[in-house]
């Protein structure tokens, strides 16, 4: 073999990391993973600010002709958004100004905990139910997630004949998730919507989609649409949301009475 071979050889050849080497590749790794755990922390603690700063719509107008009962988690109550005006229920007031708005959304809230948020006897015209994020960020079970989206649907159906369930999206594509966390968080989220669609399906209620592949998701390519703790909506994120609601749930059919 010529020199010009050896050289070649030595090029393809794995090189031995030195022992000046090791101390500093170490170094580098746990900088990176002290400047990841500062970046969550610091998101949590934006996530947990943003929750106590926030408190759902409730609304109660004198010529009120429907009335919308508000069950979930924070989404529901509308953390992210710059006031109560641009969360999702507060987009739902402005466009359907007759319409009465009860929301007894709390943060944190999973799907376990929305089935005592519908107790009561009273009857409404719409329930939406909007949930179901905690549970994949908390990593509930899916036999335990089932039978409790059964509950919840199950009880809602008794609340109100139209029945809306609206699940956050791919919580994986949030910027507050970091691969491969986020990898699994999307697909948590998948069969999240896989157990929603179905019970809507066999309880005869409606089911809008907002999951969307990472390529497909807004959510995963413009940053505005996440408040600043990079998981919940901004304003232009409900915007977007109110606008599938309306879209795959008909609301301009199904609340014509409350314009």
């Amino acid at each position: 073999m010529g020199a010009g071979a050896d050289t070649i050889a030595a090029m393809h050849r794995p090189r031995r990391l030195g022992r000046r080497s090791t101390p500093w590749l170490l170094a580098t790794a746990a900088l990176a993973l002290l400047a990841v755990a500062g970046q969550a922390a610091w998101r949590i603690g934006e996530a947990s600010t943003l929750a106590r700063l926030s408190e759902p719509l409730q609304r109660a107008p004198p010529n009120a002709r429907l009335r919308l009962l508000i069950v979930g988690d924070s989404t529901a109550v509308g953390t992210g958004a710059s006031s109560t005006r641009t969360s999702l229920a507060g987009l739902i007031a402005r466009a359907y100004p007759a319409l009465a708005i009860e929301n007894r959304a709390q943060d944190g809230a999973r799907f376990a905990d929305v089935e005592a948020q519908l107790a009561g006897e009273r009857h409404f015209d719409l329930v939406l139910v909007q949930a179901g994020g905690n549970d994949v960020i908390r990593l509930v079970g899916d036999d335990r997630l089932q039978a409790d989206i059964e509950r919840v649907v199950a009880r809602a159906r008794q609340t109100a004949d139209r029945v809306v369930l609206m699940p956050a999206g791919n919580v994986g594509n949030a910027p507050f998730f970091f691969a491969p966390v986020s990898w699994w968080m999307t697909r948590r989220s998948r069969h999240l919507h896989a157990l929603v669609r179905a019970a809507a399906a066999r309880h005869g209620a409606l089911y809008v989609n907002l999951f969307r592949e990472r390529a497909e998701d807004p959510f995963a390519h413009q940053r505005a649409l996440h408040a600043v703790d990079g998981l919940h909506p901004s304003d232009a994120g409900y915007r977007l949301w109110f606008d599938a609601l309306a879209a795959q749930a008909d609301l301009p059919r199904q609340l014509a009475a409350a314009r």
